[in-house]
Formats: structure tokens, sequence, C-alpha cells
């Protein structure tokens, strides 16, 4: 399996970076754009790498966020056939506190290549995405001061539109997890994949005990980690030196599985 970073908040091969995540996922038999950051970026860094989107099977957005799907009418114009696969919630109105809108484009649902999903939802061989919105959790999970509109209403968020996408090739178990809004230790502890690839949305996590002990309850999972974008650069650092197998994916980096 090859993953390249089409975009991620930081860069460290001179590609322009922005906040958002976007990767291209090829497999054996499949070539699946996952995210699209929230501008063109990430289809003109393909373009600076040699990547054809317009070969992409299908697409999957993580979940409704602008900064995972801001680049979607750019997918749409470059691949004229692939579909993408959503969660049926990801087109309800998304607000970081009470003003700042951070949802998706609600035009994109009328382009015809949407394809909405709920629960667990085979979309390939070896490819799933799942929900989990019904799992038990070992964590809480944290709104962060994020939110949702219901009958007119903003209610704290519940991350209902964030779905994974769970591919099994060669005998491993592969995550990839845009944001992990729903809590990374919920996540690695529902799936226990070989290898998790995503923000882990500690960023606004202070650096302390509190973020020492999340680390050494994921490094208790034989798990490899490729994390980026929310995880957020100090806290990464704060807790590498707590997980034997955690690495940083930036901006044009090729992660080789």
């Amino acid at each position: 399996m090859r993953i390249t970073v089409l975009a991620e908040n930081t860069s460290r091969c001179g590609l322009p970076c922005e906040h958002g995540l976007s990767l291209f996922i090829e497999t054996a038999s499949k070539k699946i754009l996952f995210d699209s950051g929230q501008s063109a970026l990430f289809a003109e860094n393909a373009a600076r790498l040699g990547i054809d989107l317009g070969a992409a099977d299908f697409a999957v957005l993580s979940h409704g966020h602008y900064d995972h799907g801001g680049g979607l009418r750019t997918f749409l114009r470059l691949n004229e056939t692939a579909k993408i696969y959503m969660s049926r919630f990801a087109f309800e109105p998304h607000y970081n506190g009470a003003e700042k809108y951070i949802g998706l484009d609600a035009a994109l649902a009328d382009s015809g290549r949407i394809v909405l999903t709920d629960g667990v939802t085979k979309i390939a061989d070896g490819m799933t995405l799942v929900s989990c919105n019904e799992r038990d959790t070992v964590v809480a999970i944290d709104p962060a001061g994020l939110s949702r509109m219901l009958d007119g209403e903003l209610i704290p968020e519940d991350f209902r539109h964030e779905h994974y996408l769970l591919i099994e090739e060669d005998g491993r178990r592969f995550l990839f997890s845009g944001c992990s809004h729903k809590g990374i230790l919920n996540i690695v502890e529902w799936f226990k994949p070989d290898v998790l690839i995503g923000g882990f949305h500690l960023m606004k996590r202070p650096l302390d005990g509190a973020l020492i002990d999340c680390a050494r309850r994921l490094d208790a999972y034989e798990t490899e980690y490729y994390t980026c974008h929310c995880t957020g650069a100090e806290q990464y650092e704060h807790m590498k030196p707590y997980m034997r197998r955690l690495h940083y994916a930036s901006t044009g980096d090729i992660i080789i599985l």
C-alpha cells in the first residue's frame, strides 16, 4: 500500500500546505482519495507529485468539515466518474462555537456523485466504512467547542457525521481516520488496527500528564501510528517519547506499508 499526503498542516519538502487533510491511497486493487483538504491545494500538489486524480476509483470524506471536504468540487471536476462516499449526516450544518460555520458546501449534495452511508458500508472488497455511532466508549466524546444545528438550535457535537475507512489487505488491517473526533482511544479500542493513519484531534489539549497517559494507553496496542493535522505539533512531540510506533505525516510524504 502506498499513501501520499497531498495536503496537511505542515510540509518538510517544500510543497505548500494548509490546515486540513488529504491523502491519496493506492492499494493492490484501488486508488482512493481520502479527504480533499480545505481548497484546491490537494489537487495542485497531486499534479506536482505526478498523481492523476482522474484515475481515482472513488473518494471518501471522513466527516463534514470544510478542512476535509473543501476541495470536493475540484475533485468532481477533475474526475468525471468516481463516487464520493460520506456519512448521511455530513451535510448537517456544523459550527465552531456559535458563529463560525465549518461545514460543507450544501450545493454539492446535488452533484449526483454523492453516496450517503450509515453504520457499516462495504464499498469494495476488503474496504469498509464504519461509523461506530452505536459503540460503547472507553472515554467520553469531547465536543471540543464544536456544535451542530438541530431544529434551528446549536447543540454540542456528537460527531455522528464521522466515519472511518477500514482496509484489509495482505492479512493486515489499515484504518484511516480524518480527525478521530469520537476519541482516538475509543477508535483504537473499537478497531485494534495494525496501522492507523490520521489526526488524533489533540491540538487543544494541554501538554500535561493526561496527554502522556493517552500516549501510553495508545502505545499499549500493537498498532503503528501515522498521525498528522489536528493532533498538534506540540502535542505530537509531547507524546512521542512514550510511543514506540508513532510517526508524523506531512504534506508530500509518501508512506509505503
